[in-house]
């Protein structure tokens, strides 16, 4: 059985900044995502992990460096925050008000809309993040593997897995920082065991 720790990142100043719109922009952890980062590490103390996978956003390399205490990193594009297009640098409050089409749509039918009109379907989101896991399992039969990935992504990929339509995605929460661990069985099984979690 393979368990893995889905971390999302630690605060950002977008984050803290009514929650505005942060997905290819590479920024880094505020002070507080530190924090939030060094406790996940206290969190996590006693498990041995077999790998550690990231984004290659300093925020979520960054998160899973600290949680780890510094255990090696591999950065992967599949875990990529998503293309937000347009809504990009926004809050949503700001990117509704200038074309609320576009967010009328995304929330109808993610899986068919791209985000902010230019960015990436939930479709595209998921098939890439999948491919990852896919090939996670692949490479581990068991063992502990920590993910450092982002909110979009890792609640589409849930939604997606636990077989909900991806316009579910928001009732996924990830707070900052916090855990969703799952496990893969040997024929590739997803069972969901904690979500948003401080373990």
């Amino acid at each position: 059985m393979l368990n893995v720790y889905l971390l999302r990142h630690g605060q950002t100043a977008w984050n803290a900044d009514n929650n505005r719109y942060c997905g290819r922009t590479d920024i880094s952890l505020t002070a507080t995502g530190i924090r939030q980062a060094e406790a996940v590490k206290e969190q996590l103390k006693g498990i041995t992990f077999d790998g550690v996978y990231s984004s290659p956003l300093e925020r979520a390399f960054m998160t899973a460096n600290i949680a780890t205490g510094g255990t090696h990193v591999t950065k992967d594009a599949r875990l990529i925050e998503a293309d937000f297009g347009t809504w990009e640098k926004k809050t949503k409050e700001e990117f509704i008000a200038e074309n609320a089409l576009l967010w009328n749509n995304w929330m109808a039918d993610p899986a068919k809309y791209k985000a902010g009109g230019t960015g990436e379907s939930g479709t595209e989101i998921v098939t890439r993040v999948d491919d990852f896991f896919r090939e996670l399992r692949q490479r581990y039969t068991s063992g502990n593997i920590l993910v450092a990935a982002h909110n979009g992504v890792n609640r589409l990929y849930l939604a997606y897995k636990l077989g909900m339509p991806l316009k579910n995605y928001r009732m996924l929460v990830q707070e900052n920082a916090s855990i969703t661990m799952f496990t893969l069985s040997a024929e590739g099984d997803f069972t969901l065991q904690h979500l948003n979690s401080k373990l």
